[in-house]
């Protein structure tokens, strides 16, 4: 494994090179089946990205936040209760097709308020923050014996910890780089002898990527724009995630996560662009993965929700209930999971955020048990231990179907 240091000197700011992904071993057992599971980091807006426009207490409690189908820019309706942020233009298509399941006031076990605390206890799938040091998805894929696991990350995720087989993969880092960046880089890299010139040489490659189309060239102090602009990160993952899946010999379980989701100010217009991204994500996954679609669930969760009530630099604070997505063809789905516990007076939890309903093992054991053939004690004991009181979530699954 490389070192930092090592890392830096040979990438030298964009000269990543890209890892070949192994043949992987088919699994023995079980039906060929795909799962994925999407972590987004910084705590989605459960209110924003599935808002419950028919909930009377709805609009009074967001404000400038709520959504709803007739609005100027419309959610794309659901039900009479539940739509979809007016980003998911591809999601609500799949939602129509009965391959897409939002999943409303959801949590997992740990209810405060730490980003980290939070994340820990999605992906160790346990009650507590620290109650594994592995994850939950490795010891899934202990489980299934033949399976090998593929975390798209630039370093292992928690919840792909553990004694299974699992392979990283992450995109070479962009060409192009802000020269402000470069510039407040610079000394600290001369300063060093082994990095020195690596360093210099990344200059020059990044001098030379922004340079006019004229071919003229640019001083490296120079303050110039990239020509490009780079391609959102969840969708290039989700894309390779579905790419490596979708091959006959392909990692049937494997892992995504996105940042920059924690959305304390101006979240109107952040939600907007990442759920965008997301949307774009599940439809590059969808084409990359190819005809394995339809024998495929992708989970989405993030680590909590946000505040009912909208703050005072148009934002929302750490919150509880928040929202799910299952997405696939090989869901059971066009309608809304879980239960609703309303957000009028009184049904808030500590007066200020959505009260969870619906356990986050409860969604990842009804998958895995109908979907990758997880026995139900396996689940207890092993992948998600003491969640014995946890139900898995049913109606989730369709029946087994070909590929294609």
């Amino acid at each position: 494994m490389l070192t930092r240091r090592q890392f830096l000197a040979n990438t030298a700011i964009g000269a990543a090179s890209l890892l070949v992904w192994p043949k992987l071993t088919l699994a023995a057992t079980g039906s060929d089946t795909r799962f994925l599971f999407v972590l987004l980091r910084g705590g989605l807006d459960g209110l924003e990205s599935v808002p419950p426009y028919g909930d009377p207490g709805y609009a009074a409690i967001r404000g400038a936040l709520a959504l709803s189908p007739s609005a100027v820019k419309p959610a794309h309706k659901l039900d009479n209760v539940f739509a979809l942020h007016p980003s998911f233009d591809y999601a609500a298509q799949l939602y129509a097709q009965g391959q897409f399941i939002p999943v409303v006031a959801t949590a997992p076990p740990y209810w405060g308020r730490s980003h980290f605390q939070a994340q820990n206890c999605v992906e160790n799938g346990t009650a507590k923050p620290d109650g594994a040091q592995t994850g939950w998805l490795n010891r899934c894929i202990a489980c299934m014996p033949g399976v090998d696991g593929l975390a798209c990350a630039a370093v292992m995720p928690l919840t792909m910890r553990g004694n299974a087989k699992v392979e990283t993969w992450s995109p070479p880092l962009p060409v192009e780089v802000n020269p402000i960046l470069l510039q407040r880089l610079q000394p600290l890299y001369a300063a060093d002898v082994r990095l020195a010139a690596p360093f210099a040489r990344a200059v020059a490659q990044q001098t030379a990527s922004l340079a006019p189309e004229s071919g003229a060239a640019m001083a490296p102090a120079g303050l110039g724009k990239p020509r490009k602009q780079q391609m959102a990160c969840l969708p290039v993952m989700m894309a390779a995630a579905g790419g490596f899946m979708g091959k006959a010999d392909g990692p049937r379980v494997a892992f995504v996560e996105d940042d920059g989701w924690d959305t304390h100010a101006n979240e109107a217009a952040i939600v907007t662009r990442k759920i965008a991204e997301l949307d774009a994500g599940l439809k590059a996954f969808h084409q990359s993965i190819g005809a394995m679609w339809g024998r495929t669930v992708v989970i989405v969760a993030t680590e909590f929700g946000r505040t009912a009530h909208v703050n005072g630099t148009g934002g929302t604070d750490h919150g509880t209930g928040g929202s799910m997505f299952l997405a696939g063809g090989a869901l059971r789905g066009g309608h809304v999971a879980g239960n609703w516990p309303g957000i009028g007076s009184g049904e808030l939890y500590q007066n200020r955020d959505v009260h969870a309903t619906t356990d986050f093992r409860a969604v990842f054991k009804g998958v895995l048990m109908a979907h990758l053939g997880v026995s139900e004690s396996l689940s207890e004991s092993r992948i998600f231990p003491g969640s014995e009181t946890v139900e898995p979530l049913g109606n989730l699954v369709a029946p087994a179907r070909a590929a294609g």
